[in-house]
């Protein structure tokens, strides 16, 4: 099948079309993974996607687990495998709108999430940009990137619930791991930055002055390297697909009164390992 690629800038980020996700073949298949790894988000159009053929897309990276979110059903899920992203006019909160990477406190946590547009905000707006970890960690400063090296970092599954959405989480429903800094991605085996503001929440070994000043500059680091982003433009019926090792994401929330629906399928990766 032929197909065609323009990236959305030099380091990360394609967008693609001539592809139906609903005609997989090993050609196909091995392009897809190819091309993630070297671009990190894949952003596809047009895309008629029922549940399972968005399902059949996600088993194709990582382990091919499909990962199961501990809120599903407290966001009106009706199925373990899927996890819905909604936001209206009566939503105190979107999903996803800080800095972070997708549940980083898994101990296997997530290979890549696959994000399927049903409802784009009338208007526009309810844009993502993601940020490459490899370019962060690429543009410190050396004596920066041997500090960070020797340090591991906790990631806590129920800080963002408990401090952003205000929601007291039930003893042992989310995960609490120490992840390395700096790691080395599981298939590129390139070094990249491990920490995010969503729930990396104290550097182990570090006093609290110390945690908070390096965790925030760590943070303000890749929020405003520009040259590590891309963003991407949602429409009904786009399937964005990205490597959630290697990038953290923001998601826009300019759409307020209107309405945005999708629903995230992701597959779990292996255990990370230290760079």
């Amino acid at each position: 099948m032929a197909w065609t690629e323009v990236q959305l800038g030099p380091v990360i980020g394609s967008e693609v079309t001539g592809i139906d996700l609903n005609q997989l073949d090993d050609a196909l298949i091995a392009e897809l993974r190819e091309r993630l790894a070297e671009r990190q988000v894949l952003v596809i159009r047009d895309q008629k996607l029922s549940r399972e053929a968005h399902k059949a897309v996600a088993r194709l990276f990582g382990t091919g687990q499909l990962h199961r979110h501990a809120l599903n059903k407290v966001r009106g899920g009706d199925d373990e495998e899927v996890y819905p992203v909604r936001t209206t006019a009566e939503s105190k909160m979107t999903a996803g709108e800080a800095w972070h990477t997708d549940v980083s406190c898994d101990p296997d946590p997530i290979a890549a999430s696959l994000l399927y547009m049903h409802q784009a905000p009338a208007g526009g707006g309810g844009d993502t940009i993601y940020a490459s970890m490899y370019e962060c960690y690429d543009r410190l400063s050396p004596a920066i990137k041997t500090l960070a090296e020797g340090l591991s970092a906790v990631h806590d599954g129920a800080f963002p619930y408990r401090q952003v959405y205000g929601f007291e989480p039930e003893q042992g429903q989310f995960n609490c791991t120490v992840h390395p800094v700096v790691i080395r991605h599981p298939v590129t085996g390139r070094k990249l930055l491990w920490v995010n503001r969503g729930f990396t929440t104290r550097i182990k070994g570090l006093s609290h002055v110390e945690n908070r000043h390096l965790l925030e500059m760590f943070f303000q680091h890749i929020e405003s390297t520009l040259t590590a982003q891309c963003r991407v433009r949602w429409e009904d019926r786009t399937l964005v697909i990205w490597d959630n090792v290697a990038t953290q994401h923001h998601a826009v929330w300019d759409y307020f009164p209107n309405s945005r629906y999708a629903e995230r399928i992701s597959v779990v990766g292996p255990v990370l390992e230290q760079s």
